[in-house]
């Protein structure tokens, strides 16, 4: 499943139109009418403010400017606030600054020095062995990032990259997998990537692998051809309906299942709804990245020609 950039919302609810003050205990006098010059005319309407001033000043101020380079798909949200803080940021040819807003209309340019630290920055595939978590340690478990060290690369690692301590700062996972399940895990220093596997419109396919045993109570012992169908198709979770999944059986008691989206430990949800037990769980593919021959245990870099 997957995890997460949630947007920041700091907006304030506006206030309701026409609400009118409450009067308090000492029951004072209403302020007194401005000056008849000062007064829209009899059966007229006072004129409109234009400007600045005719809405809240944060909508005229606009987006933060970190959101709006995200939008613009440049950079994550923590990268926009780094590039800001280094001073690589002009806006309307200013330099910009850390929490700063910009109007819709705004002049935006991003120093080549951005471009060129987010192009070194690293993504890496680890093969995740059972009994590690995929993001910050929890019940005494090792996350999975502490594999990726030296001597843990696999020795048939094509991408002609070579290590460098710098590219462990900062490498987090583009998504979960959990403690008891195997396979592919992406980490990266890239917050393109993190959000291109994870955010919030992410439609990439995540294949996985499925040992099962069925449990439930058709005659035959095998799985009904009905439930095969609810799988691909018609389950709900948390009193949500799933996404359409590709199902399908690789030999008698193995699944091969295809999932666009990434919610808790959803494959053995689905599968314990129709009466099957996962005994083995194992990701091999993230959109057209595959996992392939790396070991249990072993990582090595994400190719320059690979796109997910």
């Amino acid at each position: 499943g997957g995890a997460p950039f949630r947007p920041e919302g700091d907006r304030r609810p506006p206030f309701e139109r026409g609400a009118r003050p409450e009067r308090n205990d000492r029951n004072e006098r209403p302020a007194p009418l401005p000056p008849a010059s000062s007064r829209p005319p009899e059966g007229g309407e006072r004129p409109r403010r234009s400007g600045p001033a005719a809405s809240s000043p944060r909508a005229a101020e606009g987006d933060r400017l970190s959101k709006r380079l995200t939008a613009m798909g440049v950079a994550s949200r923590r990268e926009a606030d780094d590039w800001i803080d280094a001073g690589w940021v002009r806006v309307d040819g200013k330099p910009a600054v850390l929490g700063q807003r910009v109007r819709p209309e705004a002049r935006i340019e991003i120093d080549p020095a951005a471009q060129k630290q987010q192009a070194q920055r690293m993504t890496v595939i680890l093969n995740k062995p059972v009994g590690y978590v995929s993001g910050q340690a929890e019940d005494g478990y090792e996350p999975a990032v502490v594999l990726v060290k030296p001597e843990n690369r696999w020795s048939e690692d094509s991408s002609g990259i070579s290590f460098h301590p710098g590219h462990l700062r900062s490498l987090v996972p583009a998504g979960r997998l959990d403690i008891d399940s195997t396979g592919m895990l992406v980490l990266t220093q890239d917050g393109r990537i993190a959000k291109h596997l994870i955010g919030e419109d992410s439609n990439i396919e995540k294949e996985y692998l499925v040992r099962v045993e069925y449990v439930g109570s058709a005659p035959d012992g095998k799985l009904p051809d009905d439930d095969m169908e609810k799988l691909r198709g018609g389950l709900w979770l948390d009193e949500v309906k799933l996404q359409p999944a590709k199902v399908s059986w690789q030999n008698e008691d193995q699944l091969r299942v295809v999932l666009r989206e990434g919610r808790k430990r959803q494959i053995r949800r689905m599968c314990e709804a129709v009466g099957l037990k996962v005994v083995g769980l194992k990701r091999v593919r993230i959109g057209s990245v595959v996992l392939g021959q790396l070991p249990p245990g072993q990582w090595r870099y994400l190719r320059r020609d690979e796109r997910f």
